[in-house]
């Protein structure tokens, strides 16, 4: 089956949010959802989130799913707004709990903050499957970026996260906490084995050199073929010596933390003070 894939590009931080409906019906899933953030100021902003609501109310979509393809370093995620907005189960990895686990550390969050996942409706494992209307959804293990990453093919659709991206600009980073060039370079390997046809989308796209357009859709063929990083055959330990040494000489994502910590908890915010005022840490020598 072929599902109607709709997307939203946030061009302040280069994410694809998705919009996955099923051909036969009205219900559908959001991916990778955007709320804005100004770092300056502090301040939170839901426009990239209300274009998608206002694109599932003017078509009469039932939400099904909203879905994180992982814990997001450059973006927050709009899950709990888009929640209680359009409804959905809010779903993720079940490995979330590895990365609440080392970030609840980080951000030295005491014993408040629960590391089994509870946050979210729905934790994923490799081979689970999940229903958007008649449309069938399967569920792949992909990390390396990050423990908890997943890949989510729908119908005759992937979508990848931040695992692939298109094949002019490659693949993820490896060198947040849990990540793995190693095990990138396996997960990648469960993606291309998918039928040629299979049409991807990516998570981020940054316009490679020589391209003027933003892209963020292509096939497991495209991929195995074209992929600067890994097509062509690509073994591992070319793949790891390549991403090892690239990931050296890459800064830390503006936004990674007001990101980890908003979105480690579903998109939730940190609980407010007596007062109502709600604060975010910055640990200073951690990441």
């Amino acid at each position: 089956m072929t599902p109607d894939v709709t997307a939203f590009f946030d061009k302040a931080t280069n994410t694809i949010s998705f919009v996955v409906k099923d051909p036969e019906g009205a219900s559908c899933a959001i991916i990778d959802s955007v709320l804005d953030f100004d770092y300056s100021s502090g301040r939170t902003d839901t426009k990239s989130a209300d274009d998608i609501i206002a694109h599932v109310q003017k078509h009469d979509l039932k939400v099904e799913w909203i879905l994180e393809s992982h814990v997001h370093a450059d973006h927050l995620s709009a899950a709990p707004y888009l929640q209680e907005k359009v409804g959905g189960k809010i779903g993720i990895g079940k490995n979330i709990t590895l990365v609440q686990d080392t970030f609840g550390k980080v951000f030295n969050e005491g014993t408040e903050f629960q590391r089994d996942g509870s946050q979210f409706d729905k934790l994923f494992e490799e081979g689970d499957s999940f229903m958007i209307g008649q449309l069938r959804g399967d569920v792949l293990h992909t990390p390396g970026h990050t423990p908890a990453c997943m890949t989510y093919v729908i119908g005759d659709a992937a979508f990848v996260g931040d695992t692939l991206f298109m094949p002019d600009f490659g693949t993820a980073r490896c060198d947040f906490p849990g990540g793995s060039s190693e095990t990138l370079y396996q997960s990648i390997q469960k993606i291309l084995a998918l039928p040629d046809e299979t049409r991807i989308f990516v998570g981020h796209d940054y316009k490679a050199p020589g391209r003027d357009e933003y892209a963020w859709e292509t096939t497991v063929g495209e991929q195995k073929a074209n992929n600067v990083h890994i097509g062509d055959g690509a073994d591992q330990e070319s793949f790891v010596q390549m991403r090892d040494s690239r990931d050296a000489t890459l800064a830390m994502p503006k936004l990674i933390i007001p990101s980890l910590q908003v979105n480690m908890r579903a998109g939730q915010m940190p609980e407010p003070d007596e007062e109502g005022d709600v604060f975010l840490k910055v640990p200073v020598n951690k990441l």
